[in-house]
Protein backbone atom coordinates (compact mmCIF):
# COMPACT_ATOMS: atom_id res chain seq x y z
CA UNK A 1 0.00 0.00 0.00
CA UNK A 2 2.92 2.34 0.68
CA UNK A 3 4.21 1.78 -2.83
CA UNK A 4 0.73 2.39 -4.22
CA UNK A 5 0.44 5.70 -2.35
CA UNK A 6 3.82 6.77 -3.72
CA UNK A 7 2.82 5.63 -7.20
CA UNK A 8 -0.20 7.92 -6.98
CA UNK A 9 2.02 10.85 -6.05
CA UNK A 10 1.23 10.83 -2.35
CA UNK A 11 3.28 10.56 0.81
CA UNK A 12 2.81 8.34 3.86
CA UNK A 13 2.64 10.58 6.93
CA UNK A 14 1.64 10.31 10.61
CA UNK A 15 -2.11 10.19 11.20
CA UNK A 16 -2.12 13.66 12.72
CA UNK A 17 -0.95 15.07 9.37
CA UNK A 18 -3.03 12.84 7.09
CA UNK A 19 -5.49 14.13 4.49
CA UNK A 20 -6.65 10.61 3.74
CA UNK A 21 -6.54 7.14 5.32
CA UNK A 22 -5.81 4.03 3.29
CA UNK A 23 -7.04 1.15 5.45
CA UNK A 24 -5.82 -2.41 4.95
CA UNK A 25 -7.28 -4.51 7.77
CA UNK A 26 -10.73 -5.81 6.75
CA UNK A 27 -11.57 -7.20 10.19
CA UNK A 28 -10.75 -4.47 12.74
CA UNK A 29 -13.27 -1.61 12.66
CA UNK A 30 -12.30 -0.51 16.17
CA UNK A 31 -8.74 0.19 15.04
CA UNK A 32 -10.04 2.23 12.11
CA UNK A 33 -12.30 4.21 14.44
CA UNK A 34 -9.26 5.00 16.58
CA UNK A 35 -7.25 6.00 13.51
CA UNK A 36 -9.98 8.39 12.39
CA UNK A 37 -9.92 10.04 15.82
CA UNK A 38 -6.17 10.56 15.45
CA UNK A 39 -6.54 12.08 11.98
CA UNK A 40 -8.71 15.19 12.31
CA UNK A 41 -7.58 16.45 8.91
CA UNK A 42 -8.48 13.30 6.99
CA UNK A 43 -11.11 13.95 4.34
CA UNK A 44 -11.35 10.54 2.68
CA UNK A 45 -11.02 6.91 3.72
CA UNK A 46 -10.14 4.00 1.42
CA UNK A 47 -11.41 0.59 2.54
CA UNK A 48 -9.84 -2.56 1.06
CA UNK A 49 -12.83 -4.68 0.00
CA UNK A 50 -16.13 -4.11 -1.78
CA UNK A 51 -18.00 -5.62 1.18
CA UNK A 52 -17.88 -3.10 4.04
CA UNK A 53 -20.43 -4.56 6.44
CA UNK A 54 -17.90 -4.62 9.30
CA UNK A 55 -17.40 -0.86 8.89
CA UNK A 56 -20.95 0.21 8.09
CA UNK A 57 -21.51 1.62 11.58
CA UNK A 58 -18.57 4.01 11.09
CA UNK A 59 -19.91 5.62 7.93
CA UNK A 60 -20.50 9.36 8.23
CA UNK A 61 -20.89 12.43 6.07
CA UNK A 62 -17.74 14.08 7.42
CA UNK A 63 -15.53 11.92 5.21
CA UNK A 64 -15.64 10.66 1.65
CA UNK A 65 -15.69 6.88 1.92
CA UNK A 66 -14.46 4.65 -0.88
CA UNK A 67 -14.10 0.88 -1.02
CA UNK A 68 -13.01 -1.91 -3.32
CA UNK A 69 -16.12 -1.77 -5.53
CA UNK A 70 -15.19 -3.24 -8.86
CA UNK A 71 -11.57 -3.92 -7.91
CA UNK A 72 -11.99 -7.69 -7.71
CA UNK A 73 -14.89 -8.04 -10.14
CA UNK A 74 -12.97 -9.99 -12.77
CA UNK A 75 -11.52 -12.77 -10.58
CA UNK A 76 -14.74 -13.13 -8.56
CA UNK A 77 -16.84 -13.36 -11.72
CA UNK A 78 -14.45 -16.01 -12.99
CA UNK A 79 -14.98 -17.96 -9.76
CA UNK A 80 -18.76 -17.67 -10.15
CA UNK A 81 -18.52 -19.09 -13.66
CA UNK A 82 -16.21 -21.87 -12.43
CA UNK A 83 -18.61 -22.92 -9.67
CA UNK A 84 -21.57 -22.74 -12.05
CA UNK A 85 -19.97 -24.97 -14.66
CA UNK A 86 -18.61 -27.41 -12.08
CA UNK A 87 -21.96 -27.72 -10.35
CA UNK A 88 -24.21 -27.88 -13.37
CA UNK A 89 -21.99 -30.48 -15.07
CA UNK A 90 -21.76 -32.69 -11.98
CA UNK A 91 -18.07 -32.27 -11.23
CA UNK A 92 -18.73 -32.18 -7.48
CA UNK A 93 -20.23 -35.67 -7.63
CA UNK A 94 -17.66 -37.03 -10.07
CA UNK A 95 -14.71 -35.72 -8.04
CA UNK A 96 -15.94 -37.60 -4.96
CA UNK A 97 -16.68 -40.85 -6.81
CA UNK A 98 -14.58 -43.96 -6.30
CA UNK A 99 -16.25 -45.99 -9.06
CA UNK A 100 -17.49 -45.31 -12.61
CA UNK A 101 -20.82 -43.52 -12.18
CA UNK A 102 -23.94 -42.66 -14.14
CA UNK A 103 -24.03 -39.49 -16.26
CA UNK A 104 -25.54 -36.32 -14.85
CA UNK A 105 -25.56 -32.60 -15.53
CA UNK A 106 -27.17 -29.81 -17.49
CA UNK A 107 -25.84 -27.29 -19.99
CA UNK A 108 -24.96 -23.74 -19.11
CA UNK A 109 -25.31 -23.17 -22.86
CA UNK A 110 -28.71 -21.58 -23.41
CA UNK A 111 -29.53 -21.68 -19.69
CA UNK A 112 -31.71 -19.23 -17.83
CA UNK A 113 -29.52 -17.32 -15.37
CA UNK A 114 -30.64 -15.03 -12.55
CA UNK A 115 -28.10 -12.78 -10.84
CA UNK A 116 -28.92 -10.90 -7.63
CA UNK A 117 -26.83 -7.74 -7.62
CA UNK A 118 -25.99 -5.31 -10.39
CA UNK A 119 -22.45 -4.17 -9.62
CA UNK A 120 -19.04 -4.84 -11.09
CA UNK A 121 -19.06 -8.60 -10.47
CA UNK A 122 -22.34 -8.92 -12.34
CA UNK A 123 -21.11 -6.78 -15.23
CA UNK A 124 -18.03 -9.01 -15.57
CA UNK A 125 -20.04 -12.21 -15.23
CA UNK A 126 -22.54 -11.11 -17.87
CA UNK A 127 -19.65 -10.57 -20.26
CA UNK A 128 -18.18 -14.00 -19.46
CA UNK A 129 -21.58 -15.59 -20.04
CA UNK A 130 -21.85 -14.01 -23.49
CA UNK A 131 -20.58 -17.03 -25.47
CA UNK A 132 -23.00 -19.35 -23.63
CA UNK A 133 -26.09 -17.67 -25.07
CA UNK A 134 -27.88 -17.54 -21.73
CA UNK A 135 -31.11 -15.69 -20.97
CA UNK A 136 -29.95 -13.40 -18.15
CA UNK A 137 -32.10 -11.68 -15.54
CA UNK A 138 -30.47 -9.24 -13.13
CA UNK A 139 -32.07 -8.01 -9.92
CA UNK A 140 -30.69 -4.71 -8.66
CA UNK A 141 -31.65 -1.67 -6.63
CA UNK A 142 -32.60 0.33 -9.73
CA UNK A 143 -33.96 -1.38 -12.82
CA UNK A 144 -31.71 0.35 -15.35
CA UNK A 145 -30.89 -1.48 -18.56
CA UNK A 146 -27.61 -3.39 -18.60
CA UNK A 147 -25.66 -4.44 -21.67
CA UNK A 148 -26.01 -8.16 -22.34
CA UNK A 149 -28.92 -8.57 -19.89
CA UNK A 150 -32.37 -9.60 -21.07
CA UNK A 151 -34.42 -8.52 -18.05
CA UNK A 152 -33.63 -6.18 -15.17
CA UNK A 153 -35.89 -6.22 -12.10
CA UNK A 154 -35.92 -3.95 -9.07
CA UNK A 155 -34.80 -5.45 -5.79
CA UNK A 156 -38.28 -5.90 -4.32
CA UNK A 157 -39.13 -8.27 -7.20
CA UNK A 158 -36.23 -10.66 -6.61
CA UNK A 159 -38.54 -13.60 -5.86
CA UNK A 160 -40.05 -13.24 -9.35
CA UNK A 161 -36.65 -14.02 -10.87
CA UNK A 162 -36.17 -17.38 -9.10
CA UNK A 163 -38.76 -19.70 -10.69
CA UNK A 164 -37.53 -21.11 -13.99
CA UNK A 165 -33.87 -20.23 -13.45
CA UNK A 166 -31.30 -22.96 -14.13
CA UNK A 167 -28.65 -20.96 -12.28
CA UNK A 168 -29.00 -18.35 -9.52
CA UNK A 169 -25.92 -16.30 -8.65
CA UNK A 170 -25.58 -14.10 -5.57
CA UNK A 171 -23.32 -11.10 -6.23
CA UNK A 172 -24.81 -8.35 -4.06
CA UNK A 173 -23.79 -6.35 -1.02
CA UNK A 174 -24.64 -7.63 2.46
CA UNK A 175 -26.95 -5.15 4.19
CA UNK A 176 -29.73 -5.60 6.76
CA UNK A 177 -32.15 -5.80 3.81
CA UNK A 178 -30.23 -8.58 2.03
CA UNK A 179 -29.22 -10.68 5.04
CA UNK A 180 -30.95 -14.05 4.76
CA UNK A 181 -32.42 -13.14 1.38
CA UNK A 182 -32.22 -16.81 0.36
CA UNK A 183 -34.15 -18.91 2.88
CA UNK A 184 -36.55 -21.86 2.71
CA UNK A 185 -39.24 -19.87 0.89
CA UNK A 186 -36.90 -18.65 -1.83
CA UNK A 187 -35.29 -22.06 -2.26
CA UNK A 188 -38.74 -23.59 -2.72
CA UNK A 189 -39.36 -21.19 -5.63
CA UNK A 190 -36.35 -22.56 -7.50
CA UNK A 191 -36.39 -25.57 -9.82
CA UNK A 192 -35.34 -29.05 -8.60
CA UNK A 193 -32.32 -28.78 -10.92
CA UNK A 194 -31.33 -25.17 -10.09
CA UNK A 195 -27.79 -24.51 -8.94
CA UNK A 196 -27.24 -21.69 -6.45
CA UNK A 197 -23.83 -20.00 -6.60
CA UNK A 198 -22.80 -17.56 -3.86
CA UNK A 199 -19.72 -15.36 -4.39
CA UNK A 200 -21.04 -12.49 -2.26
CA UNK A 201 -21.39 -13.08 1.50
CA UNK A 202 -22.42 -16.15 3.48
CA UNK A 203 -25.00 -14.14 5.37
CA UNK A 204 -27.19 -13.87 2.28
CA UNK A 205 -28.19 -17.51 2.74
CA UNK A 206 -29.88 -19.16 5.73
CA UNK A 207 -27.49 -22.07 6.01
CA UNK A 208 -29.77 -24.54 7.80
CA UNK A 209 -32.45 -23.98 5.15
CA UNK A 210 -29.88 -24.57 2.40
CA UNK A 211 -28.74 -27.83 4.03
CA UNK A 212 -32.35 -29.05 4.14
CA UNK A 213 -32.96 -28.03 0.52
CA UNK A 214 -29.85 -29.84 -0.69
CA UNK A 215 -30.63 -32.98 1.28
CA UNK A 216 -34.24 -33.10 0.11
CA UNK A 217 -33.56 -32.27 -3.53
CA UNK A 218 -35.47 -28.99 -3.42
CA UNK A 219 -32.70 -27.54 -5.63
CA UNK A 220 -30.01 -29.22 -7.69
CA UNK A 221 -27.01 -28.00 -5.74
CA UNK A 222 -24.94 -25.13 -4.41
CA UNK A 223 -21.51 -23.72 -5.21
CA UNK A 224 -20.32 -21.66 -2.28
CA UNK A 225 -17.23 -19.48 -2.11
CA UNK A 226 -18.65 -17.93 1.07
CA UNK A 227 -20.54 -19.50 3.96
CA UNK A 228 -22.25 -18.67 7.22
CA UNK A 229 -20.50 -19.34 9.52
CA UNK A 230 -17.13 -18.65 7.96
CA UNK A 231 -14.75 -20.42 8.08
CA UNK A 232 -17.13 -23.36 7.80
CA UNK A 233 -16.39 -25.66 10.78
CA UNK A 234 -15.05 -29.17 10.31
CA UNK A 235 -17.87 -31.69 10.32
CA UNK A 236 -20.50 -29.22 9.11
CA UNK A 237 -23.17 -30.98 7.00
CA UNK A 238 -22.37 -28.90 3.93
CA UNK A 239 -18.96 -30.56 3.63
CA UNK A 240 -20.42 -34.01 3.07
CA UNK A 241 -23.28 -33.19 0.71
CA UNK A 242 -22.53 -34.50 -2.80
CA UNK A 243 -24.44 -31.64 -4.42
CA UNK A 244 -22.45 -28.92 -2.67
CA UNK A 245 -19.10 -27.52 -3.82
CA UNK A 246 -17.24 -25.31 -1.34
CA UNK A 247 -14.22 -23.10 -1.91
CA UNK A 248 -12.66 -21.19 1.03
CA UNK A 249 -13.51 -17.59 0.05
CA UNK A 250 -10.93 -17.48 -2.72
CA UNK A 251 -12.89 -15.58 -5.35
CA UNK A 252 -9.75 -13.50 -5.37
CA UNK A 253 -6.54 -14.67 -3.74
CA UNK A 254 -3.87 -12.36 -2.26
CA UNK A 255 -1.82 -12.86 -5.42
CA UNK A 256 -4.77 -11.59 -7.47
CA UNK A 257 -5.88 -8.91 -5.02
CA UNK A 258 -2.65 -7.06 -4.24
CA UNK A 259 -1.97 -5.66 -7.72
CA UNK A 260 -5.64 -4.85 -8.25
CA UNK A 261 -6.02 -3.01 -4.94
CA UNK A 262 -2.67 -1.28 -5.43
CA UNK A 263 -3.86 0.13 -8.74
CA UNK A 264 -7.08 1.41 -7.13
CA UNK A 265 -5.18 3.07 -4.26
CA UNK A 266 -2.75 4.77 -6.63
CA UNK A 267 -5.60 5.99 -8.81
CA UNK A 268 -7.55 7.42 -5.89
CA UNK A 269 -4.51 9.14 -4.40
CA UNK A 270 -3.89 10.74 -7.80
CA UNK A 271 -7.55 11.74 -8.16
CA UNK A 272 -7.65 13.20 -4.65
CA UNK A 273 -4.59 15.34 -5.41
CA UNK A 274 -6.23 16.55 -8.63
CA UNK A 275 -9.56 17.22 -6.88
CA UNK A 276 -11.35 14.63 -9.04
CA UNK A 277 -14.11 12.26 -7.95
CA UNK A 278 -12.74 9.13 -6.30
CA UNK A 279 -13.49 5.65 -7.62
CA UNK A 280 -15.54 3.17 -5.57
CA UNK A 281 -17.63 5.71 -3.67
CA UNK A 282 -19.66 4.30 -0.79
CA UNK A 283 -23.32 5.30 -0.59
CA UNK A 284 -23.48 6.23 3.08
CA UNK A 285 -27.28 5.97 3.21
CA UNK A 286 -27.38 2.57 1.51
CA UNK A 287 -24.46 1.29 3.57
CA UNK A 288 -22.38 -0.02 0.65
Amino acid sequence: MTEAVHEGGGHVVPLADAEGIVWGDPRDPDALAAAIEEAPGARWIQLPFAGIERFAHLLDTDHTWVCGKGVYAEPVAEMALTLALAGMRGLGTYSRATTWSAPQGRNLLGARVTILGGGGITESLVRLLGPFGCHITVVRRTANDMEGVDDVLEADRYADALPGADLVVLALALTPETEGIIAAGELALMEPHTWLVNVARGGHVVTDDLVDALREGVIGGAGLDVTDPEPLPEGHPLWSLPNCIITPHVGNTPEMAVPLLSERIATNVRRFADDEELIGLVDVEAGY
